[in-house]
């Protein structure tokens, strides 16, 4: 394994004055240890030792544009001009709500926060304001943020709807929440009919259905997985790819459950919500992922798909069992070794194995990865990545058949 020893030394004095050495938990799974870095442009990073990569985290799903796109770039520093932050109202807030509703299908109006978690919270005091009902139910495995569930969740295990029915059938659930594509717990997708399903039961028995699109959301298709899928939610949460890396998450929905918010009867407020530059970038971002129908994220598709198919084809030269999970712009790698995907394992514990194997051969080669398997594509990986990637790939299966 390359040494990176500028990056190890950094990360030994960060565990001195920084609590676990990282800022968010989830980064010091990474292999064979967290990495920092100098630059990134476009598909590709540069760490502090002088290796540069392709990278597939994308900030963990954030950057669909990749790094430092100009077109975002020039839009923000013409906003820090004009100031970064108002605490108060600016056109930009009602341009960037209006596209979110031209793209949502669940979207009436939206409400502003700042990141995923946030999100979530808000639409789970809309829904208990709305129905009258504390109880939230969500499924085993997916990830709504970090703060702890409360006393008043029910968790069941995904694609069993018999089970949600039998939940709701008491009549004191506000809402069912769900990721619409299991992306935190192995790229799982739902079971045929089961999304359907959810919107059903949740209607027949006065709940709200909540989808967890902080990921799917502008990647797996414009309208998120709601569109791609035909399944329409009573609220939808929104983050990462909505303004291309810069801290953004929204509330979506129809009007008559957002009216607790306007009315004041569920209250909302956060100093950093609307911010005129974070909303300069996410209007940007909007406009690059609608132009041409849409033309950006169907080339990133295009993009997974063959890479899908050539590390699969690379696999099988080298004997390597695999099994790729996910949809072509978010997808995990899964060997045999691991037993059945479907929890979230990858995000709370380090590599290990096949999979630990393959990320720090992958990484050697010039792979950027996440520590669970998982891959992000953004609208910027072009040809030359993909030849590379699938080449540093080849290498990276070698070495697990050799392992």
């Amino acid at each position: 394994m390359i040494a990176r020893e500028r990056s190890l030394a950094l990360f030994e004095r960060a565990q001195r004055a920084l609590a676990s050495g990282v800022s968010s938990a989830f980064r010091a799974k990474s292999v064979p240890h967290p990495l920092y870095f100098e630059s990134a442009s476009g598909p590709r990073m540069t760490d502090v030792d002088g290796h540069t990569y392709i990278d597939y985290t994308l900030s963990w799903g954030l950057l669909i544009l990749g790094h430092a796109h100009p077109a975002v770039e020039r839009a923000v520093a013409a906003q820090l001009r004009r100031g970064w932050s108002y605490g108060a109202q600016h056109e930009g807030e009602i341009r960037v709500a209006e596209k979110l509703v031209e793209l949502i299908p669940c979207a009436d109006q939206v409400v502003f926060s700042n990141t995923g978690t946030e999100a979530v919270q808000v639409a789970f005091r809309i829904a208990r304001a709305c129905t009258g009902r504390s109880r939230i139910l969500r499924f085993q495995g997916h990830y709504h943020g970090w703060m702890e569930p409360s006393p008043d969740t029910v968790i069941l295990p995904w694609n069993d709807a018999a089970a949600v029915e039998k939940a709701l059938e008491a009549r004191d659930i506000a809402a069912v929440i769900t990721e619409p594509i299991l992306c935190n717990g192995g790229c799982i997708l739902p079971a045929p009919g089961y999304l359907e399903a959810l919107r059903e039961l949740a209607t027949r028995y006065g709940t709200l259905l909540i989808f967890d699109e902080v990921i799917t959301g502008f990647r797996v298709a414009l309208g998120g997985a709601q569109q791609r899928y035909g399944v329409t939610p009573d609220l939808a949460t929104f983050g990462k790819a909505v303004a291309a890396g810069f801290p953004l998450s929204v509330v979506a929905g129809r009007a008559e459950i957002l009216h607790v918010v306007a009315s004041g009867k569920v209250m909302h407020g956060g100093s950093f919500n609307g911010n005129p530059v974070v909303l300069a970038a996410s209007e940007t971002a909007l406009e690059e992922l609608a132009r041409d129908n849409g033309a950006a994220l169907a080339r990133a598709a295009d993009y997974g798909r063959r890479l899908r198919a050539g590390l699969e084809a690379a696999a099988a030269r080298h004997g390597v069992p695999l099994t790729i999970h996910g949809v072509e712009t978010v997808f995990r790698l899964s060997f045999p070794d691991e037993g059945s995907v479907t929890d979230a394992r990858g995000l709370t514990t380090p590599p290990r194995g096949l999979l630990g194997a393959f990320l720090g051969a992958a990484l050697d080669a010039g792979l950027f990865l996440l520590p669970d398997g998982r891959w992000y594509i953004s609208t910027v990986h072009g040809e030359t990545e993909l030849e590379e990637t699938l080449a540093a790939a080849d290498q990276a299966f070698a070495a697990v058949r050799e392992s």
